[in-house]
Protein backbone atom coordinates (compact mmCIF):
# COMPACT_ATOMS: atom_id res chain seq x y z
CA UNK A 1 0.00 0.00 0.00
CA UNK A 2 1.45 3.04 -1.14
CA UNK A 3 1.34 6.52 1.32
CA UNK A 4 -1.91 9.07 1.94
CA UNK A 5 0.88 11.37 0.38
CA UNK A 6 1.18 9.30 -2.57
CA UNK A 7 -2.14 8.86 -3.24
CA UNK A 8 -2.73 12.54 -3.39
CA UNK A 9 -0.44 13.82 -5.25
CA UNK A 10 -2.84 12.93 -8.12
CA UNK A 11 -4.68 15.59 -7.87
CA UNK A 12 -1.53 18.22 -7.96
CA UNK A 13 -1.86 20.22 -10.74
CA UNK A 14 -5.68 19.74 -11.94
CA UNK A 15 -7.18 22.55 -14.24
CA UNK A 16 -10.37 22.31 -11.30
CA UNK A 17 -8.95 24.70 -8.32
CA UNK A 18 -10.89 22.85 -5.99
CA UNK A 19 -10.48 21.82 -1.86
CA UNK A 20 -9.07 18.19 -2.82
CA UNK A 21 -6.21 20.16 -4.89
CA UNK A 22 -5.34 22.75 -2.46
CA UNK A 23 -5.12 19.82 -0.09
CA UNK A 24 -2.62 18.21 -2.10
CA UNK A 25 -0.85 21.28 -2.83
CA UNK A 26 -0.15 21.94 0.50
CA UNK A 27 0.79 18.84 1.32
CA UNK A 28 3.37 19.02 -1.40
CA UNK A 29 4.47 22.61 -0.29
CA UNK A 30 4.77 21.76 3.79
CA UNK A 31 8.31 19.89 4.17
CA UNK A 32 7.66 18.81 7.31
CA UNK A 33 4.16 16.34 6.60
CA UNK A 34 4.55 13.24 7.11
CA UNK A 35 5.09 12.11 3.50
CA UNK A 36 5.84 8.10 4.78
CA UNK A 37 2.56 7.74 6.91
CA UNK A 38 -0.32 5.61 5.79
CA UNK A 39 -2.56 6.01 9.34
CA UNK A 40 -5.51 8.06 9.76
CA UNK A 41 -4.81 8.85 12.77
CA UNK A 42 -0.93 9.88 12.23
CA UNK A 43 -2.11 12.03 9.12
CA UNK A 44 -5.72 13.70 11.05
CA UNK A 45 -3.47 14.74 13.83
CA UNK A 46 -0.57 16.49 11.87
CA UNK A 47 -3.69 18.33 10.39
CA UNK A 48 -4.89 18.88 13.52
CA UNK A 49 -1.97 20.74 14.57
CA UNK A 50 -0.97 22.37 11.03
CA UNK A 51 -4.64 22.86 9.44
CA UNK A 52 -3.92 24.42 6.33
CA UNK A 53 -7.46 26.12 5.40
CA UNK A 54 -10.89 26.05 7.75
CA UNK A 55 -12.41 22.32 6.26
CA UNK A 56 -9.14 20.92 5.55
CA UNK A 57 -10.43 18.03 7.68
CA UNK A 58 -13.53 17.22 6.21
CA UNK A 59 -11.69 17.43 2.96
CA UNK A 60 -9.29 14.91 4.49
CA UNK A 61 -11.61 12.59 5.92
CA UNK A 62 -13.22 12.65 2.29
CA UNK A 63 -10.31 11.73 0.18
CA UNK A 64 -8.93 9.46 3.13
CA UNK A 65 -12.00 7.21 3.20
CA UNK A 66 -11.13 7.02 -1.05
CA UNK A 67 -7.53 6.08 -0.40
CA UNK A 68 -8.50 3.25 1.93
CA UNK A 69 -11.26 2.10 -0.94
CA UNK A 70 -8.49 2.41 -3.73
CA UNK A 71 -5.43 0.65 -2.06
CA UNK A 72 -7.29 -2.20 -0.29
Amino acid sequence: MRSFYHYMMRYRGNKENNDDKKLADWMFEDHSFPKQAKTYDEISSYLEWNIPFTNALSVFDKLYEAYLTEES
